[in-house]
């Protein structure tokens, strides 16, 4: 299992969803089954376990409990199928949206920056738009606005024109080229951080990911049951941003809603005000652990 990929702060998740052992609880980001496999250790023969995940390769992780619901779809569509299933309302619902070892291992997958590939970075290889579409197709105000927000990248717009430039030669199809490409525009001594940068904004325009964030974040208040627990995790700031948002004002944008008396309009209260962190020691075993954030939440 921790082959595949090692959940980060698997402690502290369960914590975080006070787990009762009759309750119904949803991890929608199942991937190697790491907090999945965890969550049903801490059931009983009456709890239930729904596990979304959009991977195909995550299927390959499903233990053979009768208790857990495997649903092959990305977490936007939540709502749906908690009630496809008659799973509504939920107690608990888990999130870890750091994308899993495994993809990053897999050279085909385009997600690295270690190997050379065809720029892909589709979490469902099923869907339609990859890396390589973004890079070949989008205007360059489209890939301006795309490093520079999601990758918060400083010559973003350098960057852009650059890759527009090239693409006009021949279309930049591999992740070799595509570094090839942007070689001059890296900073000397802090490539890696440059070229994650870069990957990570194009991951998160070709799957969507913020968006989908929304919508599951919105339907995750419908979905639970008052007292129940929404644990999140996320690994880059954007991400953070918009769960701490929620969180605390029920949108992401702007102040929060009050009624005629002035009693705030929010489904949620934050059960802890600051973000969790890892602990010095999981860092050390687990790299991933760094960058990652916990928020958790009950459902008013």
């Amino acid at each position: 299992m921790f082959n595949y990929h090692t959940p980060v702060m698997l402690r502290e998740c369960m914590e975080g969803l006070a787990i009762k052992p009759d309750g119904v609880y949803v991890d929608v980001t199942f991937g190697g089954g790491g907090h999945s496999k965890e969550i049903l250790r801490r059931l009983g023969e009456k709890g239930r376990l729904l596990a979304f995940d959009q991977d195909e390769d995550a299927k390959a992780n499903v233990p053979n409990d009768d208790r857990l619901t495997f649903i092959d779809q990305n977490f936007r569509f939540l709502k749906n199928y908690c009630r496809l299933f008659g799973a509504m309302p939920v107690d608990g619902i888990l999130a870890d949206l750091g994308v899993s070892s495994h993809q990053f291992d897999q050279p085909e997958r385009g997600f690295s920056i270690r190997f050379d590939a065809d720029l892909d970075m589709r979490m469902d290889r099923a869907g339609g738009l990859t890396a390589a579409e973004v890079i070949n197709t989008y205007k360059e105000e489209q890939l301006h606005k795309i490093f520079g927000v999601y990758g918060e990248i400083q010559n973003a717009k350098t960057l852009a024109r650059s890759i527009v430039t090239a693409r006009l030669n021949e279309p930049v199809t591999t992740v070799s080229r595509f570094k090839e490409v942007i070689g001059r525009l890296i900073p000397r001594g802090k490539e890696n951080k440059y070229l994650a940068q870069v990957f990570q904004a194009l991951r998160i325009e070709v799957n969507q990911e913020l968006e989908a964030l929304q919508e599951f974040l919105e339907q995750s208040a419908e979905v639970l049951r008052p007292g129940g627990r929404l644990v999140v995790m996320s690994y880059h700031s954007l991400e953070d941003r918009l769960v701490k948002n929620f969180i605390a004002k029920g949108k992401f944008r702007g102040e929060v809603e009050k009624d005629f008396f002035g009693n705030e309009i929010k489904p949620f209260d934050a059960v802890v005000r600051k973000a969790i962190t890892a602990s010095e020691e999981e860092v050390k075993v687990n790299g991933r652990a760094r960058s990652a954030k916990l928020r958790v939440a009950v459902k008013l």
